[in-house]
Formats: structure tokens, C-alpha cells, sequence
């Protein structure tokens, strides 16, 4: 009979502490759980714990710390880069069970909710108080805040209000060690020293665990209006975009979408947008009613002069919600035009929308694969669609190859890797093309703080992961760490 592993020890004792009914081991079920959104990267779990509450959480990470296994949070698995991708050799730590909304608190304009609480749940919490949650990622029926806080996700408003950052005040988090604590200042509008929320959201669960989470609520506007504008093609929709944004007007929203994501929408949700419209821009704009009503009617008519050839506005709330359904639908539309695709995620600067996009098209002609394009215009933030068919011989390499080309289009351009989808393990081997090591090493002494022992969610982000107590001079971030002391930080 083997001798029992350091995972057979961390199950048998959390079998003791939470149970039997919150593991999983049965290697059919354990694949459930082999990928996120990003479903060409599966890794089987080697145990699956279902967290009910933050003491579970507690008891599962300090059993894997003190037993040095590796362990992930995962939330709803709606994630698009990798960074729920289980360790095969570790701990895959679910929180979607964690549903409780805590408590909605107008006069200070606050909410408090455990991780497993979807997106749009915070919105229907606070919306009879006359409030509501602000960031809005297309999946935020089904994405989790505590998913939302590892990748700081954004979303069609984030142009006008920010990323999940710009709305989380404070934390309870359990790190790498084991220790519950909580960072931020909650209902205080601004905590002394070093803003640790502001290190932590956006992590992508290299830096511990969120148990608990107060986010900022917004004041619903008194008026909200919807535009859809159809034009000939992209260059006289960024030709819009530009057009709005430089006329100093800030909608609450930009979005576009090129003939090929239009005809995937309309085979998925029937959402009707004009017939031959090479590209469609989403317009909306909030706030005072005597504010909204002459913004749009200027929106309109920047729209026009650039060539829109046909103009809709929402009557009502539902008119809306059918013109932002195609949008919301294009990730999974793209399925019923294409057996595989990846989904990508790059930033530029708006003012270099029109020529990325000609690339793009060009890149797309010269491989034979198909792209297709949805983006948050007015802050250059792209999610090319990246269409192929696994079945036929060298088309998914291809289609990686196309995928990877865009992420470089976008650095060449001045932009970024990623928007709000985060590295995960998806991009891992990017960061060093838009870092320099010196960076990457800096970045690894906020990471090695946290988690000196390497065991959060091992692997993601740092294309070149290194332990962090290595013999000085062999990596300079190590180094520079034991000097300053860091290592004890937690």
C-alpha cells in the first residue's frame, strides 16, 4: 500500500472539517470543472471543495498552505483567459455557492455581498432603493462578483464609469496562508497606507481569496437612452466614435459590431438590426432628463454626418434591452456561424481603431480564417472573434496564429494584451512582449508578498513563474524581496 500524499492528507482533513458533501473526487465529476470559459485549455482537478462560507474557504487554504499544495479559486468559470484552470495536482476551490447578499446600505451607498453573488443579483439588491451596481460585463447574469473582483472586468458602461476597481471599497480576503483579513475601507471613502484593494482586484487570484466584498452603488439616472446607428462599414463607424468623443460628449456606453458578429446575432437572437449594415454602433447615454434629451439628438447627428444610414432610438426599456440583446448575445452567437473560435482581447487607442481594424481584415484574408468583430469602441477595447473549424487539418493553428498576430497589432499600436479578460494562462507568453523583465520582477515582489510558498494559482499571468525565496542574484525580484523584507508581509 503507497504511503499517503500531501493531497491525500489536505482531503482527509477537510473530509473531517467541512465534510464529505463538500468535496468532490470522482473523476467524472472533477472534469466538470477542467476548464472556464475558455474551453480549449482543460486541466483535471485533483479535488474540488465547495465553499458554503468564508470559514470553509479559511479551512480549505490553510490546509493546502500548511500541506504546500497548489490551489485556484474559481467562481462561475465564465472566465476567458484561463485563470480558473485547475492545477492537476491540486485544489480547485469553488465559490459559487457563496450567495449571500449581505446587506444594501443606500445612505452610505454600499452593498456587501459574498463572492458567489452574480453581477446583475447586486443590481436587482439595490435597484428598489433607487440604486444600482455599475460595471456590467456581458455575462453578468451568470458571471460572479468575486470573478469579477480577480479580473477587474468592465464591461459596455466601463467607458463612462470605470472597471469593477473604480467600485470596490473593501475586502475580506483569505491569503495564501490562511489568514482572513480584511483590506480597503468599506464604508469609508478612503483607507490610510497602501491601497491593497487596488492591488488586489485585478490579481486574478494570485494573491489570495475574496470572502466578502463591499462595492460602491450608484444612484440609477432619471433618464437613460438608447441609439443604434447602421453604417456602410467600420471606418464610417470609428469615423462616429471619434466624431462623438472628440465632440466632448461621454455616453454612458460606445459598442460596434462588424457585419460578421451582426449576421452571428441575428442567427442566434433575431435582435434586427438594419439589413446590409456593415457595422452597427451602440450609443447610450444617462443622466438629467434636460441633459440626455439634446445629447442625443447631437449623438445623431455626429452619426448621420458620418454616414449612418439608418438611425434608431428606444422608446422604452424594452426597445433597449432588444437593441443591447444582440450585443450581449455575440460571444455565443458566433456558435451558430462557426463550429470553434477563440474569443481575443486587446486594447488600442481609439484614434487607431480604423487602422487595427483594416489589419485585422487584412490578417483575416491572408490566413483564410474569419474574424469577427466586437468591441467597446469608445475606449479601444477589442474582442476579435476569431472563427476556425478543428476538424479540418491546420485550421486551428492558423486561427492561433491570427489570434496571437492581433494582441501584437494592438502593442504596435501603443495598446495593451488585455482589456478586462486578464492574462490568465492564456497570455502568459505575451507579457514578455509588452513587459521588460526589470517590470515583470516587480510585479513578482507584490506576488511573492503575498504568497511567498507559490501556491496561489500557480502559473497564471508570469510567463516565467520562479519561487520566491531563490538564492539571490539568480532573479533580481527575489533578491530585491529578502532585502526588503517582504517576505513577511502577511
Amino acid at each position: 500500500m503507497s504511503a499517503p500524499t500531501r493531497l491525500d492528507e489536505v482531503r482527509d482533513r477537510l473530509a473531517a472539517e467541512l465534510g464529505e458533501a463538500a468535496l468532490v473526487t470522482d473523476r467524472a465529476e472533477l472534469r466538470t470543472y477542467e476548464c472556464d470559459g475558455l474551453a480549449h485549455l482543460r486541466v483535471v482537478p485533483a479535488l474540488v471543495v465547495l465553499a458554503e462560507t468564508a470559514e470553509e474557504v479559511t479551512s480549505a487554504v490553510r490546509a493546502c498552505a500548511e500541506a504546500g499544495v497548489p490551489f485556484v479559486a474559481r467562481g462561475s468559470g465564465t472566465g476567458l483567459s484561463g485563470g480558473a484552470l485547475p492545477h492537476p495536482d491540486g485544489v480547485l476551490l469553488v465559490t459559487s455557492r457563496m450567495r449571500r447578499v449581505i446587506r444594501v446600505d443606500p445612505a452610505n451607498e454600499r452593498a456587501t455581498v459574498e463572492p458567489g453573488v452574480t453581477n446583475l443579483e447586486i443590481t436587482k439588491a439595490a435597484s428598489p432603493h433607487g440604486f444600482y451596481f455599475a460595471p456590467d460585463p456581458s455575462s453578468q447574469q451568470i458571471c460572479s462578483i468575486g470573478g469579477n473582483v480577480a479580473e477587474n472586468s468592465g464591461g459596455a458602461h466601463c467607458l463612462k464609469y470605470g472597471f469593477t476597481a473604480q467600485h470596490v471599497t473593501g475586502l475580506e480576503i483569505v491569503t495564501p496562508d490562511g489568514e482572513r483579513t480584511q483590506i480597503g475601507a468599506g464604508d469609508a471613502a478612503d483607507a490610510p497606507g497602501y491601497d491593497l484593494v487596488g492591488a488586489f482586484v485585478g490579481s486574478e487570484g494570485t494573491l489570495g481569496v475574496a470572502t466578502r466584498i463591499t462595492v460602491r452603488l450608484l444612484r440609477s439616472p432619471e433618464a437613460v437612452q438608447t441609439l443604434l446607428a447602421a453604417f456602410d462599414d467600420t471606418d464610417a463607424a470609428g469615423q462616429a466614435v471619434a466624431s462623438i468623443i472628440a465632440a466632448g460628449i461621454l455616453p454612458a456606453a460606445i459598442e460596434m459590431m462588424d457585419a460578421l458578429a451582426i449576421s452571428a446575432a441575428e442567427a442566434a437572437v433575431r435582435c434586427e438590426y438594419p439589413e446590409g449594415a456593415g457595422a452597427v454602433v451602440i450609443v447610450e447615454l444617462d443622466g438629467p432628463t434636460a441633459e440626455v434629451g439634446p445629447t442625443l439628438e447631437e449623438v445623431e447627428r455626429h452619426c448621420r454626418a458620418c454616414g449612418a444610414f439608418e438611425v434608431r432610438r428606444a422608446a422604452d426599456a424594452a426597445e433597449r434591452a432588444r437593441i443591447w440583446k444582440g450585443r450581449k448575445s455575440a460571444f455565443a452567437a458566433v456558435g451558430r456561424i462557426s463550429p470553434d473560435y477563440i474569443v481575443q482581447d486587446g486594447v488600442v487607442p481609439r484614434t487607431a481603431l480604423s487602422e487595427v481594424l483594416t489589419e485585422i481584415a487584412e490578417l483575416s484574408r491572408a490566413e483564410d480564417i474569419r474574424v469577427a468583430n466586437v468591441f467597446h469602441a469608445g475606449d479601444g477595447n477589442l474582442h476579435p472573434l476569431v472563427l476556425f473549424d478543428a476538424a479540418v487539418p491546420g485550421e486551428q493553428e492558423r486561427a492561433e496564429a491570427v489570434s496571437s498576430r492581433i494582441l501584437e497589432l494592438c502593442l504596435s499600436h501603443g495598446g495593451s494584451i488585455t482589456g478586462e479578460h486578464g492574462v490568465g494562462a492564456d497570455k502568459v507568453g505575451a507579457m514578455a512582449k509588452m513587459f521588460l523583465p526589470d517590470d515583470l520582477d516587480t510585479m513578482q515582489l507584490l506576488r511573492c508578498a503575498f504568497d511567498p510558498a507559490g501556491i496561489c494559482n500557480p502559473g497564471k499571468v508570469f510567463p516565467t513563474p520562479r519561487l520566491c525565496g531563490e538564492v539571490p542574484g539568480t532573479r533580481k525580484g527575489a533578491h530585491r524581496l529578502q532585502e526588503a523584507g517582504l517576505g513577511e508581509l502577511f
